[in-house]
């Protein structure tokens, strides 16, 4: 609710075009509206079929949330912080050897890359539907609160930091040699999906990261859970920076917001447990 009215309240503020200003608050006020509704639903008599509801309204909202900061894109781009970002890349990527170690083991770890940044968008919803299968469903609030300020974090920030990714800005440059079915997909999506508010940080990343350290830290009997997630989100993050998709800071600045979003979600829990006793 907090980040949706604070969506219609920038673009009330930030130069874009009608009817952008009015969409933002009519769709934000369904949006809110909807979560109260539901929240009202599942008092009466502590109905399971809107309980249930409710674990999976998040992952439409989810996109949404992505979209709706694409509204507020600039009309034009200045890139001068890609142009202070791109060092860094030139440094990771040729200096010390990553694209070349990527490409030794071509075309089998590319592909597994690419495959890697597509299944970010199933890391929520393969998270629920594990505390589902493990009858963990009371942790399923406590993993949606971690996992939700992890991706909206970065949201929020998307308009303070304006960008293109390295492949818009940077064309050719640092390109993987590497054409695979997963990078042609990926591409594709991202042609009708992306988004031009901004690259920093990296959602893709604070998601991935932040699913691992969820299921780790609500599903630990089941240990397998968060390691292949863990491995998931290590392989979007170096996905991101090889498939030209984000720039390093972006992805360390993603890793960073999912770290944020724990340690948040642990303080509060500590919290809740003094005040318990």
């Amino acid at each position: 609710m907090a980040y949706f009215t604070y969506v219609a309240v920038l673009a009330q503020i930030l130069p874009v075009p009608d009817p952008i200003p009015l969409l933002a608050v009519a769709v934000n006020l369904a949006v809110i509206k909807g979560l109260l509704v539901l929240a009202w639903a599942e008092s009466l008599r502590g109905n399971i079929f809107f309980s249930v509801l409710r674990d999976w309204y998040p992952a439409p909202l989810m996109l949404l949330a992505y979209r709706e900061m694409g509204w507020l894109a600039p009309a034009h781009h200045t890139h001068k912080f890609e142009q202070a970002w791109i060092v860094w890349d030139r440094k990771l990527l040729n200096d010390w050897g990553l694209h070349g170690l990527i490409e030794f083991f071509s075309p089998v770890l590319p592909a597994l890359l690419e495959l890697a940044y597509l299944l970010v968008y199933s890391t929520p919803l393969f998270s629920v539907f594990m505390l589902y299968v493990y009858r963990r469903r009371e942790r399923v609030d406590s993993f949606l609160t971690l996992f939700l300020l992890a991706i909206l974090i970065p949201y929020a920030l998307f308009p303070y930091f304006p960008s293109e990714p390295p492949r818009v800005v940077f064309p050719g440059e640092l390109f993987p040699s590497a054409d695979t079915w997963f990078r042609r997909l990926n591409w594709q999506l991202l042609e009708g999906q992306g988004i031009r508010t901004s690259v920093f940080p990296s959602a893709h990343v604070a998601g991935g990261f932040a699913a691992a350290f969820g299921m780790m830290r609500y599903l630990p009997e089941h240990a397998w859970v968060g390691r292949l997630l863990l491995v998931l989100a290590v392989l979007i993050a170096t996905a991101v920076i090889y498939g030209r998709y984000h720039y390093a800071v972006d992805a360390a600045a993603g890793l960073a917001a999912a770290l944020l979003a724990l340690m948040i979600v642990v303080a509060l829990e500590k919290r809740q447990a003094r005040a318990a006793r």
